[in-house]
């Protein structure tokens, strides 16, 4: 009988290579090794916070604005009191006078070099000076609660008589500075005329026109201009039977006589057949 081969068996061990992905891990369904500490979650960071100021340096910030209000104050009046007077006035009262009492006597008006003076008919003493600065008064003019005051440099004042408590008002006469201080003005007489009595309107002469004032507030009423070639002299001038009659002499020797003198009160220049406006006297309500 032949013999049946035999196949051979290779008993020799595999080369060693890499482990299978299984090889270490536990079978399945058997617990999970507890070999180390169970890994730790990292908690969230808070957000960074930019730390605050102190109470006490906050209570500072908040106190400092109130300081610098507070100091400001007093630096704002004293800015306002260093201001300069409107016009340089200069109104000093020396005695105050009692109420009721300013019409029962008048103070007496005199001019100084620099300066209007009032003083107490009575007693004598000085009720106000009124003065400004780098001028001088010319002319002044007394009336009942009023003192007209013609200045150097041209302005008209009307100052409360009787006490000196203000200057009512301040207007200025264009063109009259330069004329003022030459001898044909001969000091600014005849500048200041009173066209009602009371003097409740007041004329402004001068060479080029004449302007008429109300005298409550200084609202000016009327201008009347000279006629070309021709020209006003307040010192000639005259105030008769409620009508001022001021020369207006003029260069042409055709000029009549009547054309170089003329008439004028409280509503205007007097003409034949005039219809004058109002002039608006503000009077207690009817």
């Amino acid at each position: 009988m032949s013999a049946l081969p035999v196949e051979a068996t290779d008993t020799t061990a595999p080369p060693p290579g890499p482990a299978p992905l299984s090889a270490g891990l536990p079978p399945a369904g058997s617990p999970a090794p507890t070999t180390g500490p169970p890994a730790r979650t990292a908690a969230p960071r808070p957000p960074l916070r930019t730390p605050g100021p102190p109470a006490s340096r906050r209570g500072t910030r908040i106190a400092l604005p109130v300081a610098l209000a507070l100091l400001a104050v007093p630096l704002i009046t004293a800015a306002h009191h260093a201001r300069p007077a409107p016009y340089g006035d200069h109104l000093t009262v020396h005695a105050r006078v009692a109420a009721g009492a300013e019409r029962a006597g008048e103070p007496e008006l005199r001019r100084t070099g620099r300066a209007v003076e009032a003083y107490d008919p009575g007693s004598g003493k000085a009720r106000w000076t009124y003065a400004r600065e780098g001028r001088r008064p010319l002319r002044t003019l007394g009336a009942p609660g009023h003192a007209f005051t013609l200045w150097s440099d041209g302005l008209v004042t009307d100052t409360a008589r009787a006490d000196g408590g203000s200057v009512r008002w301040h207007r200025a006469v264009p063109g009259s500075a330069a004329w003022l201080r030459g001898p044909a003005a001969r000091g600014g007489a005849g500048v200041l005329r009173p066209l009602t009595p009371g003097a409740r309107m007041l004329a402004v002469v001068t060479p080029h026109r004449i302007a008429a004032y109300r005298t409550v507030d200084g609202d000016l009423r009327w201008v009347l201009p000279a006629r070309p070639g021709c020209a006003f002299v307040p010192a000639r001038s005259v105030r008769t039977r409620g009508v001022l009659l001021v020369a207006q002499p003029c260069a042409s020797p055709a000029a009549s006589w009547t054309s170089q003198l003329i008439a004028v009160d409280d509503y205007g220049r007097i003409v034949p057949g005039r219809t004058p406006l109002g002039n608006g006297d503000l009077g207690p309500e009817k």
